[in-house]
This record gives C-alpha cells, structure tokens and sequence, in this order.
C-alpha cells in the first residue's frame, strides 16, 4: 500500500510528476515512473532524518538503488561544499547557493552599520540533488522556496494555453535536465550581487582618492575583500563539481538516453550545451570577483602611495623651513657667544645690522627654494 504524504515523517515531503506536456502533485508515491516523464521529490533538510527510510525505497522503487549511506550524509549535511560525485545508478550533486531575502530574515546575524547589506549577507546554503534516470531526489535548506517557485512557473506556462509542442519545450524532459536549470538559476543569483559590490567599492574608491580627512570605513573594505575571497573559492568549488558533471555527460552512452523523449544525441547534446551554459555563467562570476579583487587592492596601494605622496611634501616643506633657518640659528648662535671682543659688538646698529643680515639671507633662501618647488604641494 501507498504510503501517504500526510503521515507525520513525510511532513514537508513533495512529489511532482512530470509527464509529458504536463505536471502534477502526488499524494503518495506511484508504483512507477510515467511512460514519458519522471518523478521529482523534494523535501527540507530539516525533515531529511525522519523521511529517510521512506526516501530509500523511492529510490529502490523509481530508481533502481538507495542511495549509499555516505552520500545520505552528504545530502543531510548543511555545510557540505560543492561536489559531483556518481554509481552506476545515479549522479550526486551537492551545489551551494545564496539565501534568498525570506531565508535570511530568521537568522540574520546583526551587521555594522559601516558594512553595506550585500556584504554582510554574503553567505551560501547546500542543495543536494540525487539524479536518476526516472527519479529526481532533492533536499534544500529550511525555509527554502526556490522548489515551489520553480513548480510554480512551470504550472503557469502549462495553464497559459501555449501550444502543446511550446510547453514541451519548456518542461523539464528528465531530472539532469530540471537540476542544470534550477543550478542556472542558482548561479544567476550570483551575478545579480555584482551591481551592489561594484556599486559599493567605486564609492570606496572615491573616497579613498580624495584628500581631506582619513579613510573611515577600513573595516567594511576589509570585511569586503574577505567575501570576495570566500565568494571566488565557493564558486571555484562549484566550477570543478559542475565541469566534473561535464564530463560525464559528454561520456554518458547514447544507450542510456530515453529513446521515447526523441533522438538521443539530441538529448545530450542538450544537456551538455544547459551544462556548459551553467559553467560559462560560474565562470562570468569568478572573472567579475577576481575583478573586483583587483580593483580593491589597486585602490588600497594607490591610497597608500597618496598618503606616502603627501607625507613627503609635508616633510620637504618641513625641510625647506629648516634649512631656511638654519643660517639665521647659526649667526643668532655666534652672536650669543660671551667673548669681550667680538666684531659689531660696539657699533650703534649692531642690532639692525644682523637682523637685515638674517632678512636677506632668509628672503634669497626661500626664493631658491620657491624656485626649486620645494615649497610647493604635489595636490
């Protein structure tokens, strides 16, 4: 007997049947697949413990194979990096996205009003998928609802009352093929934070550049350069687990293909085209970062070679005070030696004379230094 969804270990468990040029919710779990089509299971991770035995014989049934009990744990495990690994049944995929608004708004760490909201918000969360022929098992982070949404608009174009050929195009045909366009989507989440992060680092860099009082957001840029570095090895980690999923389906047999879908070196070169489309697009992302890198060291040493720029004009201007005066020490110093016999000592303008001696000398040294620029400001 079908074992029901509203059995309290399957609370939170969904199951979508793609078959044809439709989908529907199930109730409970089929005997099998659909002649044209395949089941999608997906569920929280949260309610992953208690849903597991039931997920294995789903897996026995529709797939062929439970899944092996280390890749369960990868499935279950919240901060598992990104990885492709395979059977001869199924593919595994564990795949880290960014939190959506709603996800982040129960557990929001509390960030510094210097820290702009992109980048106190720059952290991922695992989705796994366990891809079989006729069956697609997922586990998402609590409170996620990019599974909903994706069902959702698939609902839409099918309800719109587009033609028949339009929907099947449009409809996932197989799992790999619904997994490469929810990765997609995933990864275009990526490129959407770039607006905020250059937005945010060309005002840096204004600030930087401009002279007045210091810098004073020196902890944001630093907590910024710290996500970059942490966004460029998470989607390094996502580049080779996806270029590993490549590769295996530009090795994948023709035999294995669904023959009832159309040709089958039409089907994976499909396939092959959505994953290298997925690759190309993680690769956009890590180029941008490594711009973004760049652009915040080059703007961090160009702020320094200023600062260092500036402190030498104030110590030449410094300098050139000093060696103004330096004669003028030197003759006040000769006269306040307490010799009996000393030159000008005796004479009735003794006074005026040295004062007019120093004038002139300070006047002619600071018109060879203006001359020389000493006194002027690189600014």
């Amino acid at each position: 007997m079908a074992e029901l969804l509203t059995d309290p270990a399957l609370a939170g468990v969904s199951i979508v049947e793609f078959s044809g040029n439709s989908l529907r919710f199930l109730d409970a779990l089929p005997p099998a697949g659909p002649d044209t089509g395949f089941i999608w299971i997906f569920l929280d991770r949260a309610q992953w413990p208690a849903a597991l035995p039931w997920l294995q014989r789903a897996a026995s049934q529709l797939g062929g194979s439970p899944l092996l009990d280390l890749h369960c744990q990868d499935l279950a495990f919240a901060e598992h990096p990104s990885r492709y690994d395979y059977t001869s049944v199924y593919d595994l995929i564990v795949f880290r996205r960014l939190p959506y608004a709603a996800e982040m708004a129960p557990q929001a760490q509390p960030v510094p009003d210097s820290v702009p909201l992109e980048w106190g918000q720059i952290h991922s969360l695992a989705v796994g998928f366990a891809i079989f022929d006729r069956l697609l098992i997922s586990v998402h982070p609590p409170h996620c609802r990019s599974a909903h949404q994706f069902v959702q608009r698939f609902l839409s174009e099918v309800q719109q009352g587009v033609e028949v050929s339009t929907a099947r195009n449009r409809l996932p045909v197989s799992p790999t093929d619904l997994v490469l366009r929810m990765i997609n989507q995933m990864v275009d989440s990526y490129l959407d934070l770039r607006k905020g992060m250059s937005e945010r680092l060309e005002r840096w860099q204004q600030q930087l550049l401009q002279p007045g009082p210091g810098f004073a957001h020196w902890h944001a840029l630093m907590a910024a350069r710290n996500q970059l570095h942490a966004v460029e090895d998470l989607c390094e980690e996502q580049h080779d687990a996806m270029q590993e999923w490549l590769d295996s389906l530009a090795e994948q047999p023709l035999a294995l293909m669904d023959a009832r879908l159309g040709d089958p070196q039409a089907q994976r070169d499909q396939l092959v085209a959505r994953a290298r489309d997925v690759i190309e697009h993680i690769q956009r992302v890590i180029q941008h970062v490594r711009r973004l890198e760049n652009s915040a060291e080059t703007v961090v040493q160009i702020h320094f070679s200023v600062q260092g720029n500036r402190t030498n004009d104030i110590m030449r201007v410094l300098t050139t005070l000093t060696a103004i005066f330096l004669p003028l020490n030197l003759i006040a110093g000769i006269f306040g030696m307490n010799f009996h016999s000393m030159p000008l000592l005796h004479l009735t303008a003794d006074f005026w004379i040295a004062i007019g001696t120093m004038l002139v000398i300070a006047l002619l040294l600071s018109l060879w230094f203006w001359r020389k620029h000493y006194l002027h400001s690189e600014d």
